[in-house]
Parts: structure tokens; C-alpha cells; sequence
């Protein structure tokens, strides 16, 4: 039957044609005031059912200024009045029922002439470099397409499941690079009649404009298509492949004032490519791989093919960088390059299940690649703060949503680019990999990617390859983890004798979950760790997949989840949570991680006391040497602060017990990286530092001011170690007055390297003198002073500082409607609304905020705000649950 016509409610384009091939030609024009450019398409279409009009996605921002259709070679151009544009679905319907429609089985093509100006981090946009010498800020554009702005840019079937081929054109001026998805097969001066007439883009001819045609891609996604123009430079090297012997060529593009920075970013890539092609068995199928370094940028980076794009932050630095941003630059391109196989080669049939790529990515850029290519760095034991804890912090919620879901409509796709798609389908991808060993995942995942290459793919595709590999029904144990929503928590009742009992239930962080929440029985690897005689052995066949079960242990020293491999919570009495604290340097670094992690959740969500968390912090910390637990009980004792931000005496006793865990830690390591220090151990000398100098001890912050005034003076940052920088700013701010300001002010405007600007930007955030805040809050209504790119880490930074946060809200309340028309074409404010709400804790800013909440439009941001407002009720519970408690236990220590 034809179909013209979506079903009313149905989001998906209608199947009647299929978009097998575009010739796509842009110019681009950065002189033009606004800059703009125009664009041609000629789309090859299958025609698929008889029907009389065709359907595609286009945004109303495009002005279509010519329109064609008809068979190869003889399209006929309609009047403008066949297109009609519904805006709220940002599709397009060209009727074509005056060329008396198309035939099922025929071939036909679709000619469309457009004009738009390069919009804001989102389609084809504009952004402007950091200031060169000259105080000249260079001006260039690039695209950002995922996930659904391809429509933004061209006329498009803007959908992953459409995959189709390009050929892409690009004109540009003489002095101006271009760059897109495949190499450039050819380029020369441009005048009429150098490209397909029905491809002519309608700006005027001139002397210094230059046409670079590209070669043809393989299948694509709209999502991944990319393009870019302006004056770069670029670093250039190569990799040799093992499988195919073919030389790729690998360059990395940036404004050329800062092309000094990006050889990291360059080598990552060249490290990272051939550890991918032994994994997966299959080698890197385009002809080159590109990185686009861009100052306006909504994501961290994205996985184009070929010409993957990303902020500086993910991309460049120097000998002034911290080992967090040379880190995150590993980790960043670690990911982005996953993604040419893992979305790229094989890519979701819908947006459902995004997390097929941005869980695998994770997982191999957060742990497998950087385990083989910087095994110092111990990103295992990292990854259970960076993205275990963070998944089962948004996972602990009502408001969060299973790892496959249901996402029909395209305006709620940014809100599942978050910690459940990426870090809790990475947990859960690490803990398959855990159960059934690294050689039979990763043998799985290769057939999985070669049944499937240049094609789409689901889940239960996934399931198969590993299942293959494994000879394992693999979706049998997996599908709850990843069609269910939330995880357990296994709570441990000893009965004596060496026997526990077991029992599942979900958990939640209002600690209040109800019979009709509690369905669903996970397959838990329960990894059950005992410590005999020194040696600890772990029971990989203990599995619990029924409500509860008693299972034997005979030892007293023993812990489940071991290594913390298992995405859940374990729940212990009291007193084995005191035994525990004892016995903690018998289990190894990841366990202790996972310990600690556990007890701050279990406290905060009301299922324990208060007064059990701090007893295992202060029992473990006089004996802990290594960062990672340290890192949990840092972040623990914060989160106390933070709910009892308002209530002096309590949170001046928190302070005070950070100062007596952390201040014996600055008083063994010093302040200085020795030469040979191991990474761990400068994270935690910086962890420590921070931690007691934002308790306020004295000792520490007069140490911190006294390093940075020789920088105040001269600018002499001599003393200031690059992993102490942040702290060192932000103490330097909050204890100073309008020198300090107006110091690092200076620096956020034209720092030396991306990581400076951010801890610049974070210690203008600190500020406790209010004119200093009025200040901060000026720069934060200006887009020349904070970039739209900052404004959510801004907002987050002012709030995290206890002086301005009341404030804080009421601007981001007050401001609301003009930050979310700042932001209408992208998802900007999505860190806002959980940095800022986030912060609050108490009864009477949960009604607030709710009221807040309810008197707004606020369905782009839905989830997001949902989450805010739990996670204030959770704060107000744990602040109301805990006083006695709490109160109590530092009584009794103090």
C-alpha cells in the first residue's frame, strides 16, 4: 500500500522510498555576516511502495530555494509550494503528484537547493577559536550531527537505520582548509560549470573560491557524516596496519596557535588503531583518520568516520597539563576511535539502543585500551569511581530508565546520552566480560561486528556473537541488566556455622522502594572473595538468581563482589561492616574501592546508619596508602558536608574529621611530584591536599596562597605543580579579594593550555565576596565572556560553592527562560539543572523546586529534571534520617 504520509504519533520516517546516495555540495562562507552557507543535493532514491509524495527529515532553519524530481538524468523542477515544512516534526513533504508520483521498483532522484547560517554546537555551525597574538580569534565551522541534527545542515533521512552512501563536495576560499568523512580525490579554483549544475550552490562565483571533492564513503548514518572549513593546521603521522599492510594516514587539525598542543591527541590514535584491529579482526576500512580539535563543542568529542571532532579539553596540552587531562585525552580518543567499529562499521538500528556504542566505546577507552597502553595509569580500578559508582548513582533512582529504551520520540534522545547508556552499559559489559574471560568476549564481539559489517544491529545480536563464542545463552542472564531498570542490592545475614543467607532486592536512593518496583530477580555473579591463611580465593560459580539463598563461606574474612566486578550494592550487618574496616588491607585495592563505595551509598539511601560509614571510613584511612579508596572516602565525607551545608556545627565537624583523615597524607607526601612517582601516588598527594585545604586547615591553605603569590606578582608558576593548580586557584580565589579575581579572570580569557582554562574558570566560581560573585554572575549572562560550552560547568562551579549557592538557584531559576532559549538547539543546560538543584537538600527546597519544575515547559529537559528533584529528596531524607545518628557519632569522636 503507498504510504505519503506518517501515522499520527509515529516518529519514523515512512518506508516508501530509501535514500540509497547522496551528492551533497556545501559552500561555505565565514566572511558573510552572519556566516552562512548554501548547499545542493542530488539524493538517489529506491522507491519502494507506489506513492505520491516524499517524506524527509529538514529544519526549518534551511531556506529551500530549488527542488527537483524524477528519474536519473530527467528530474523536473517543482514550484516551491510542493515542499511544505512541519517544523515541530522538522520534516519535509515534497508533493509529486503533478509528475503523476513514483512506481514501486523504480529509481528516482530527489534535487534540493538550500541556504542557512551556521547556527550554535549543533548541524553545521560556527566557532571561534582562542586569540592568537594578535588578540584575533580565528573563525571556522564543523558539523555535529548525532544525534539527530544532520537535518540542520541538509535535507536528510536523518535516521540510523538509513544507511547510505556520500559524495560530498566542498567549496570554500583559497586560504581555507576542508575536511570531511573520506579523503579528497580532487581540488581546484571554482567557477561555473565546475561542478554537476544541479549541484551549483547559488553564492555568487569569485576569484579565491576553491571546489574539493571527496571520495565516495561506504554505508553511513546521517549521524556521522561530517564536513568542516576554515584555517587550520595540523600534525600528521601514519600506522601501518597488520592486517591489510596499507599505510593510514592520521592528521590532527587544530586553530594553527595551537597546533603545539595536539601531538597526544595524534598518538593515541596511532597507538590505539592496531590494539582494535587484533581484538576485533577486522582492519580500519577508510583510506585515512582524521581529529578536528574544536573550541565550541556541546559532547566531549564524536565519532565521525574519519574525522572525528572534539573540544580542546578532550584534545590538547602541555608540559603545564595535569595528569587528569592527559588522562582524559587518552581516554577520549581511546573511546572515539572504539567507535569506528563499534557504531561505525556496525551501527544501532534505532536510538534504543545507543547504548551498543557509547557502552563499548566506554568500556574500551576507560579500561582495555589503556590497561595495554598505559598499564601505570591502573584504569581498572579507576573505572569503578569514573563509571561504576556513577551509574549506580543515576540508576539508584525512580527516574532513571533501563540501558535499552524506549525511545520513539526523537526530541528525548539527548537525555539518554548519559550515565546509564554510557557508564552502567560499560559496568555491565565489564562484568560479562569478568564471568566468561576477556579471549571468549572479545571473540564474541568479532562475530558479532563481522555478521554485521556496514550493516545495523540490536541487542540481541550482541547476545548472539558472545553466546556463539561462548556456547552460552548468553541474553538468558543478560536481559534483565539490560531491559530492566535499576539494579539490586544483596543484603548478607550471617546465620552461623559458616552459612550467610543472600537476599536480592532493588535499590533505590530514597531508600522507599515498593512490592511493584521489586519484580525483577537480576543473575548476580556473587564473586564471593574469603581470605584464608593470608591467601584470598574467590568462588566464580556462586551465582544468585532466585530471591534469596544460603550459601557456605568458611572464613571470617570474606566479602562479595570481589575486585567489584558485579553492578550491584552488597549490604553487610554492623558488625561485619566494622570487621570489615579492620580487615580491609587483606582485600585488594578494587575491593576496598567497592567497600567504601558501597557503605556512603547504603548511608545516604537509609538503608544503614550513618554512624556504620564513618566508623569503616576512620578505621580504614590511618592504614590506606593507595588513592582509589581514598578517592571514595573523600567523596563521602563530601556528600555529608554537602547535606549539612546550612547547619554550621555539623559540617564544621565533618571538616574537621577531612582534616584529620587527609592533613597525615599531605604531612607523609609533600606537596611535590617526585621524578619517580607512580601516577597513583601523585593523584593522591593532589587528592589529599585538596581535601584538607577545603576542610580549612590553616597549615595547608597558607602553603597554597603562598605558592600562587609569586604567580599573582609575575606570573611565575614555578611553584605550582600542574596537578595542584585547580586547588591552588580556587584556594587562592576563595581566601583572597579582586587581585586573585581579576588574576585568574585573565588567565580563563587566555590560558596556556584548555585544562588552565577550566581551573581558571572554576576558581572565579569560588569567590565569597559579594561583589566578586556579581561579577561571576555578569560574565555568566555574556556569550563573549563564558562560551556556551562553559555555561553548565560555570553554573555547577558557583553552585558547589557553599556562599554562592542560594544565589546560584535563584539565578538559574529566575534566568530559566532565557537560558533555554540560549540553548534551543542543544542539549547545554542538561549539566545545569543536576549541578545546580543537585545541590540542595532539604524539605523545603524539594517543595520549592517542585513547584519550580511544575509551572514550566519543561519536556526537553524531562528526565533530567526528574532526577534533580529525586535526588533532593534523597539528600533531605539522608539530612532528616541521619541528625541523631550523625550528631551523635561526632559527639562521641570529637
Amino acid at each position: 500500500m503507498a504510504s505519503s504520509s506518517a501515522p499520527a504519533g509515529d516518529y519514523r520516517l515512512p518506508t516508501n522510498v530509501y535514500p540509497a546516495h547522496y551528492d551533497l555540495a556545501i559552500q561555505t562562507d565565514l566572511a558573510a555576516s552572519p556566516p552562512s552557507f548554501s548547499g545542493a543535493a542530488r539524493i538517489s532514491l529506491d522507491v519502494l511502495d507506489d506513492t505520491t509524495s516524499v517524506v524527509f527529515h529538514l529544519h526549518p532553519s534551511l531556506k529551500v530555494t530549488d527542488v527537483r524530481f524524477g528519474p536519473a538524468g530527467g528530474a523536473a523542477r517543482l514550484p516551491l509550494s510542493a515542499i511544505s515544512v512541519n517544523a515541530e516534526n522538522e520534516r519535509a513533504t515534497v508533493d509529486i503528484s503533478s509528475l503523476g508520483g513514483a512506481k514501486a521498483g523504480s529509481k528516482a532522484q530527489l534535487l534540493l537547493k538550500w541556504q542557512g547560517k551556521l547556527g550554535s554546537m549543533m548541524g553545521y555551525y560556527r566557532s571561534d577559536g582562542d586569540p592568537d597574538k594578535d588578540g584575533k580569534r580565528p573563525l571556522y565551522a564543523l558539523t555535529q550531527f548525532a544525534p539527530t541534527s544532520a537535518r540542520r545542515a541538509f535535507p536528510s533521512w536523518d535516521e540510523p537505520l538509513l544507511k547510505s552512501t556520500f559524495a560530498i563536495s566542498m567549496v570554500a576560499r583559497s586560504n581555507e582548509t576542508v575536511l570531511s568523512n573520506m579523503s579528497a580525490a580532487s581540488s581546484g579554483a571554482w567557477k561555473a560549470g565546475s561542478l554537476d549544475p544541479a549541484l551549483e550552490p547559488e553564492f555568487a562565483a569569485g576569484d579565491d573560491w576553491v571546489v574539493t571533492t571527496f571520495d565516495t564513503t561506504p554505508k553511513i548514518s546521517t549521524y556521522l557524516v561530517a564536513y568542516a572549513c576554515g584555517e587550520f593546521g595540523h600534525l600528521s603521522t601514519v600506522y601501518h596496519s597488520n592486517l591489510t599492510g596499507k599505510t593510514i594516514p592520521l592528521k590532527i587539525y587544530v586553530t594553527p596557535n595551537q597546533l603545539d598542543q595536539a601531538q597526544f591527541g595524534l598518538d593515541v590514535a596511532k597507538w590505539a588503531l592496531p590494539v582494535y584491529e587484533e581484538l576485533f579482526e577486522i582492519a580500519y576500512p577508510l583510506p585515512k583518520l582524521d581529529t578536528l580539535v574544536a573550541h565550541d563543542f556541546e559532547y566531549g568529542a564524536m565519532e565521525n568516520w574519519g574525522l572525528i571532532t572534539g573540544r580542546t579539553t578532550a584534545y590538547l596540552c602541555n608540559p603545564r597539563s595535569s595528569l587528569e587531562a592527559i588522562k582524559r585525552i587518552g581516554q577520549t580518543q581511546c573511546h572515539e576511535v572504539a567507535h569506528m567499529w563499534f557504531g561505525n562499521i556496525v551501527t544501532m538500528k534505532w536510538w534504543d539502543n545507543l547504548w551498543l556504542n557509547e557502552a563499548f566505546a566506554t568500556l574500551m577507552g576507560s579500561i582495555v585500551l589503556p590497561e595495554r597502553i598505559w598499564p601505570e595509569w591502573k584504569m581498572t580500578s579507576q573505572f569503578i569511581n569514573d563509571h561504576w559508582a556513577r551509574a549506580l548513582s543515576l540508576d539508584a533512582r525512580r527516574s532513571s530508565h533501563p540501558i535499552e529504551v524506549d525511545c520513539s520520540d526523537p526530541n528525548q534522545i539527548g537525555e539518554i546520552f548519559d550515565a546509564i547508556s554510557y557508564s552502567k552499559g560499560a559496568s555491565v559489559l565489564r562484568m560479562l566480560k569478568g564471568v566468561v574471560g576477556d579471549d571468549k568476549f572479545f571473540k564474541g564481539v568479532s562475530l558479532y561486528l563481522k555478521k554485521h559489517l556496514y550493516g545495523n544491529a540490536t541487542t540481541r545480536d550482541l547476545w548472539a556473537g558472545i553466546g556463539e563464542a561462548v556456547g552460552q545463552d548468553i541474553g538468558e542472564v543478560m536481559n534483565n541488566w539490560v531491559l530492566k531498570i535499576g539494579f539490586p542490592v544483596v543484603s548478607v545475614e550471617e546465620l552461623g556455622g559458616g552459612e550467610v543467607k543472600l537476599t536480592q532486592h532493588r535499590f533505590l536512593i530514597t531508600g522507599d522502594v515498593k512490592d511493584d518496583e521489586d519484580e525483577t530477580v537480576w543473575w548476580i555473579p556473587l564473586e564471593i572473595k574469603a581470605v584464608r591463611d593470608g591467601k584470598a580465593a574467590v568462588d566464580h560459580d556462586a551465582v544468585l538468581n532466585e530471591r534469596s539463598a544460603t550459601f557456605k563461606v568458611d572464613s571470617d574474612v570474606f566479602k562479595l563482589n570481589a575486585e567489584t566486578v558485579g553492578v550491584y550494592r552488597v549490604m553487610y550487618s554492623a558488625e561485619r561492616l566494622a570487621k570489615l574496616g579492620e580487615q580491609a588491607q587483606q582485600f585488594s585495592v578494587d575491593d576496598r574501592v567497592g567497600l567504601v563505595s558501597d557503605a556512603a551509598a547504603l548511608t545516604a539511601a537509609g538503608y544503614t546508619k550513618t554512624s556504620g560509614a564513618l566508623n569503616l571510613v576512620t578505621a580504614l584511612a590511618p592504614h590506606e596508602t593507595d588513592y582509589l579508596p581514598f578517592s571514595g572516602i573523600a567523596g563521602f565525607l563530601s556528600g555529608l558536608a554537602g547535606i549539612w551545608w546550612e547547619d554550621e556545627a555539623v559540617r564544621s565537624a565533618v571538616d574537621k574529621l577531612r582534616v584529620e583523615l587527609f592533613r597525615p597524607v599531605v604531612d607523609r607526601l609533600g606537596y611535590d611530584h617526585g621524578e619517580k612517582d607512580e601516577p597513583t601516588l601523585k593523584q593522591l598527594r593532589t587528592l589529599a591536599v585538596s581535601v584538607a585545604a577545603s576542610g580549612g586547615d590553616k597549615d595547608v591553605v597558607a602553603e597554597l596562597k603562598a605558592r600562587f603569590q609569586p604567580f599573582l606578582e609575575h606570573g611565575d608558576d614555578s611553584r605550582i605543580p600542574p596537578d595542584l593548580q585547580g586547588t591552588v586557584f580556587r584556594q587562592a580565589v576563595a581566601h583572597g579579594g579582586v587581585a586573585e579575581y581579576e588574576k585568574l579572570l585573565a588567565v580563563y580569557n587566555s590560558p596556556p593550555n584548555p585544562s588552565t582554562k577550566l581551573d581558571a574558570l572554576a576558581a572565579i566560581a569560588s569567590a565569597k565576596e559579594p561583589a566578586l560573585l556579581d561579577r561571576s554572575f555578569k560574565l555568566l549572562a555574556d556569550p563573549q565572556a563564558v562560551k556556551d560550552q562553559d555555561v553548565a560547568s560555570f553554573l555547577s562551579e558557583l553552585a558547589a560553592n557553599r556562599t554562592a549557592r542560594r544565589r546560584t538557584v535563584e539565578y538559574f531559576e529566575a534566568n530559566w527562560d532565557a537560558l533555554n532559549a540560549r540553548f534551543s538547539s542543544s542539549m547545554g543546560l542538561k549539566g545545569a539543572i543536576a549541578g545546580v538543584l543537585g545541590t540542595l537538600s532539604s524539605k523545603a527546597d524539594l517543595e520549592h523546586a517542585t513547584e519550580f519544575v511544575a509551572a514550566r515547559d519543561v519536556r526537553k529537559y524531562k528526565n533530567s529534571f526528574a532526577q534533580a528533584l529525586e535526588g533532593i529528596e534523597a539528600r533531605s531524607n539522608w539530612l532528616l534520617g541521619s541528625a541523631e545518628d550523625t550528631k551523635a557519632w561526632f559527639k562521641k569522636h570529637s
